[in-house]
């Protein structure tokens, strides 16, 4: 199974359950920007928890491995589990929706669109995008973060709410790294 179709099947296992989900990360930064190889798919899930043996079963054991009790305590702790294509070693990571402002305010604005030729979904909309991949840049250092913010920054420029962005970075302590990726496209 490659990527496109394990993404094919979480989407349509995530509505069929009535699971809120919206596409962030990588995948969602190359919907926006310029693509790039990725072995996850990471996704935002509101995941109730009548819904997560449901959700592992859709995953068969052969096929996958997902652990229930890691996808409870997730749920728990409002963290993330993960399941593994086992033939490939695609990784889908599950971020249990988080409660903060920020995580509210992103899960609300997500929208429908386009996220293969053949498949629509949510999508985590481009400013928050952005924001999450300063996050992530924050806590790890890696370049390939910044590379995606100045992809979705290229492609998308005049689609992207600055001001959203500037607003959200400030609440965040990200306003350092905001300003860093703006002088480097010399805006």
């Amino acid at each position: 199974m490659d990527q496109a179709d394990l993404l094919r099947h979480l989407v349509g296992v995530l509505e069929r359950l009535g699971v809120p989900y919206m596409l962030v990360g990588s995948l969602a930064s190359a919907a926006y920007g310029e693509p790039r190889m990725t072995q996850d798919i990471d996704v935002v899930v509101d995941l109730g928890e009548q819904q997560v043996g449901a959700l592992c079963r859709a995953f068969s054991s052969a096929e996958f491995y997902v652990s229930e009790s890691a996808a409870l305590d997730a749920l728990r702790r409002r963290t993330q589990f993960n399941i593994i294509h086992v033939g490939s070693g695609t990784k889908i990571d599950l971020v249990i929706l988080p409660t903060g402002a920020w995580g509210k305010a992103e899960f609300s604005r997500r929208r429908r669109m386009l996220i293969l030729p053949d498949l629509e979904g949510y999508c985590a909309r481009p400013e928050d995008v952005i924001l999450g991949k300063m996050v992530h840049y924050r806590e790890g250092g890696s370049e390939k973060h910044l590379r995606d913010i100045t992809g979705i920054l290229k492609v998308s420029g005049d689609a992207v709410d600055r001001s959203y962005v500037t607003r959200w970075a400030d609440q965040m302590g990200l306003a350092d790294i905001w300003q860093a990726v703006l002088a480097r496209l010399g805006l």
